[in-house]
């Protein structure tokens, strides 16, 4: 088995998955979004939670492991650039809350750090790479009950991909991302993959076919 590759010098991140036999190369697929898309796209978002919330009082965000974090740390950067204050950020791992956890190999646990402060009376967002069925959010919702009572929860994705199985949506969105259920949308980010990127790999996606239940190792996939 190859030797996992190492996470970014200083990176507080875990590492990237090595891609597995089946998985997609890492060029292949549709770009939709590039470097400059994600950036305008975050931007964005961190200024409509600012607006939404009339400023940055009692604000927390939450990314979702792995891909969520650094999304959430870079757009509480963007707000700190625009209020001059710090937003707390944390992480919030969801895999024992999932309702798929007895039909999915097992899993690796990942941090959940609460800032200080906690989150009882705050305004949680919750930030995440891709919405696909909602399930993930959901598991997210149960994990954040058991460690406070926020005032309010809101959710921000970079891409939303449709095809709820749940009545959940999100309130702050980078792309509003078509697709069919045989497609896999892949993201990138340079805390994990060394470049940033959203690509769509699929039977009618250019550069790659896909089979049923594959995913794109190489970086987050739309299976939320």
């Amino acid at each position: 088995m190859p030797a996992q590759p190492a996470a970014p010098p200083g990176s507080t991140h875990p590492a990237p998955e090595t891609p597995t036999a089946g998985s997609f190369a890492p060029t292949s697929g549709r770009t939709v979004l590039d470097e400059r898309d994600i950036t305008r796209g975050l931007t964005r978002i961190a200024h409509e939670i600012l607006e939404r919330n009339k400023g940055a009082t009692d604000l927390v965000l939450l990314g979702i492991p792995s891909r969520g974090v650094p999304l959430a740390e870079r757009i509480a950067a963007k707000m700190a650039s625009v209020e001059g204050v710090d937003v707390p950020v944390g992480s919030l791992d969801v895999t024992m809350y999932r309702d798929d956890l007895r039909m999915r190999p097992a899993r690796t646990l990942l941090p959940t750090e609460i800032p200080p402060g906690g989150l009882d009376g705050k305004v949680v967002v919750l930030v995440d790479d891709v919405l696909f069925s909602g399930r993930t959010i959901r598991a997210a919702l149960d994990a954040i009950n058991d460690v406070g009572r926020p005032r309010a929860v809101q959710l921000a994705v970079l891409v939303d991909r449709g095809h709820r199985q749940l009545p959940i949506r999100a309130d702050f969105v980078g792309k509003n991302l078509p697709t069919s259920l045989a497609e896999k949308v892949a993201v990138r980010l340079i805390e994990f993959d060394g470049r940033d990127g959203v690509t769509i790999t699929g039977p009618d996606a250019p550069g790659g076919t896909t089979s049923a239940g594959g995913t794109a190792s190489a970086g987050g996939t739309g299976a939320r």
